[in-house]
């Protein structure tokens, strides 16, 4: 795994994940705090809102900042939005009012729905080889889990001699460092589709996506993915403090529980993905997830909360570590950056139902009542699942066109052909006849 690092410019792009979510993992324990401060007991409904927000903010402009990215170059692209995303996090320490946290998480989370779909479209470009492109998955993935594992125990460290605003310091210098590795990372050309009118980008990678089956098995997938999500990042501090009547140090350990069962999964999986095909792999993850989350009702310590946070932190590793894969079987590469915008979009909708439920309900009838309410929406997505994506799903297959003349040079005068499918402009449709 770690031989992908060889790559300089994998390896800068890496470092520059890793040093943003270092800060990210200190913002995620600080903004709970922060919530608790301004709320009390009704923490998780304010999180709860406030995460929503963040995901109105993915779901309507991540499509349109994937066609601004399109036209723009991608070194100043990125720079440009870990320097937004470091100048709203400064800002948060200065809060006294439960209104401007909403507004500042919409602003950050609008810099993070143009920077995250365009960083995951440029690895792909790094790193031409299914193997290598795996590994960077994995790392990357293990990179995401420091926020649930790293941060929170430095956070709990820190927590023991600083109050918790100065942790939002921690995050506006991992953007400024995350900048900074981007500067100096030597990133490809992107491959240029054909030229068309912006609004068409804008829905490009949807039409693609909605299109194609197993990428519409991954979006219902999304539903069990938010659902348990949604659980652990909203109600963990509302489990811990009001039903465990434990500390701020105690938030921040059961975090580390689920960072380190995702992480585990990460660090297994380019092995598992040698031997067992993706689509296995991914809806096994989603139902030990729900599994987990229909637990919850029955967790009455803080050791048990963590090995249940550990389990479903497994869980989520495994479904969402191979999306990249996925997303490269079914787009060819100039159109990449958008459908990577439209997993981003799509699979946030998801969480834009979980968050407030999760918040709502658990702040309303309880958070066992939340647990088995989220459960349930788990349990409908993973069943979705297998009805949508088919277990016989070929990279390639036969099709012939009707849509096309025949001295069009894709079908080199034989209207049936058999090679990789994706949807595209000569393939507007998934079947065999178009």
């Amino acid at each position: 795994m770690l031989s992908t690092l060889r790559n300089p410019t994998f390896r800068h792009l890496f470092a520059s994940q890793l040093v943003a979510l270092l800060g990210t993992g200190l913002a995620t324990v600080a903004l709970g705090l922060l919530a608790w401060q301004l709320a009390g007991d009704t923490a998780g409904a304010v999180l709860g809102t406030a995460l929503a927000i963040k995901m109105v903010a993915y779901v309507t402009l991540a499509p349109v900042a994937a066609a601004i990215a399109e036209r723009l170059p991608r070194r100043a692209f990125l720079v440009a939005l870990d320097l937004i995303r470091a100048g709203v996090i400064a800002c948060l320490p200065f809060v006294d009012q439960v209104w401007q946290v909403y507004v500042l998480i919409f602003a950050l989370q609008a810099a993070s729905a143009g920077f995250t779909p365009a960083f995951q479209a440029v690895i792909p470009d790094v790193l031409k080889d299914e193997g290598d492109y795996t590994n960077a998955l994995s790392l990357l993935r293990l990179a995401e889990d420091l926020e649930q594992l790293a941060s929170p125990i430095l956070a709990a460290l820190l927590l023991t001699v600083v109050s918790f605003p100065v942790l939002f310091a921690g995050t506006v210098a991992g953007f400024v460092a995350s900048a900074l590795l981007v500067v100096t990372a030597r990133l490809p050309d992107r491959a240029r589709a054909e030229g068309s009118h912006f609004w068409a980008d804008v829905t490009k990678g949807v039409r693609i996506y909605t299109a194609t089956p197993r990428l519409r098995g991954l979006m219902v997938m999304e539903a069990a993915v938010a659902a348990a999500g949604a659980m652990v990042y909203v109600n963990t501090v509302v489990l811990v403090k009001a039903r465990l009547g434990l500390g701020e140090e105690a938030v921040a350990l059961a975090f580390a529980g689920f960072g380190a069962g995702s992480m585990l999964a990460a660090f297994l999986l380019p092995r598992i993905l040698t031997r067992l095909d993706d689509r296995p792999v991914m809806i096994g993850g989603a139902a030990l997830m729900v599994a987990g989350v229909a637990l919850v009702p029955m967790v009455g310590s803080l050791a048990a909360l963590i090995a249940l946070w550990a389990i479903i932190g497994f869980g989520f590793s495994l479904t969402q570590t191979p999306i990249g894969r996925i997303i490269n079987r079914s787009a060819r590469e100039a159109d990449r950056g958008a459908v990577f915008a439209a997993q981003f979009a799509l699979s946030h909708a998801c969480w834009l139902v979980t968050y407030p439920l999760a918040g709502w309900v658990g702040a309303g009838a309880g958070l066992s009542a939340a647990a088995l309410v989220l459960a349930g929406i788990g349990a409908v997505g993973v069943v979705a699942v297998l009805w949508l994506w088919p277990a016989h799903d070929p990279e390639a297959f036969a099709h012939s066109h009707d849509n096309l003349p025949l001295d069009h040079p894709h079908l080199m005068g034989h209207r049936h052909h058999t090679h990789r499918f994706v949807v595209d402009e000569n393939h507007p449709r998934w079947a065999a006849k178009l």
